[in-house]
Parts: structure tokens; sequence; C-alpha cells
């Protein structure tokens, strides 16, 4: 029983990293592929000392890494849990674009309302 409170610890840290949005639209860019600081800081429309507060956030929670280029700075994604839970939420919210942003699995359930309806009504 003692591994299952640690592993809710981890995962409560976890997400915790997870549960803000601007390092939600961080990490949706970066899973996406490595970017520098300007472009992150264009993504995400926000001035530099917020964005480096949330890049420092990731950094510490392991979550993303970095490499310097010159005077660049690139970040990348390094976290395995990250990557498998990001892709997730990546196909869930991030793909849609200037789509509606509803969740995939909410609009088979209105579809397949619509659809009944469409029976009903036939």
């Amino acid at each position: 029983m003692k591994d299952i409170h640690e592993n809710a610890k981890l995962a409560s840290s976890f997400l915790k990293s997870l549960a803000n949005e601007n390092r939600l639209v961080i990490l949706c860019a970066l899973a996406e592929g490595e970017k520098n600081v300007g472009e992150l800081e264009e993504i995400l429309g926000v001035r530099q000392p917020t964005l480096s507060q949330q890049l420092a956030r990731l950094r510490t929670d392991k979550m993303v890494e970095t490499r310097r280029e010159s005077k660049q700075i690139y970040y990348r994604l390094c976290n395995e849990d990250a990557e498998l839970v990001l892709g997730l939420i990546f196909e869930l919210f991030c793909t849609g674009g200037s789509q509606d942003m509803e969740p995939k699995s909410s609009k088979a359930a209105s579809g397949k309302q619509a659809s009944e309806s469409d029976v009903e009504a036939a």
C-alpha cells in the first residue's frame, strides 16, 4: 500500500507541472519539436520574464532540457512520461488549430447523439 501512496505523490507532482495554461502551451509546442526562446515567446504571446519563469519550472520538474547554440537557447521535451501524456493531450486538444477545441470524445458523443436523433426523426 505504501507504493500506491508514493506513486500518487509522483503523479500529483507530475500533474502540477502540467496544471498551468502557459506551461501546457509550451509543452504542446515542444511536442512538435525543439524551439528556441524567441519562437516560444511568439507562440505564447508573453514577455520573456513570464516565459523564463515557466521554463524554469519545467526544467526543475525535468520536463524540458536545453541546449545552447551561440546566443540561442533551444528547448525540447526530455521526459518520456511527459511525451506520452502530451501525445494524448496534443491529440485531444492541440491538433484542432482554429477549429472547435472540444475534446474528440465529446465530439464523437455529440455526433452519435445527432445521428440517433436523425434516425428517430426518420
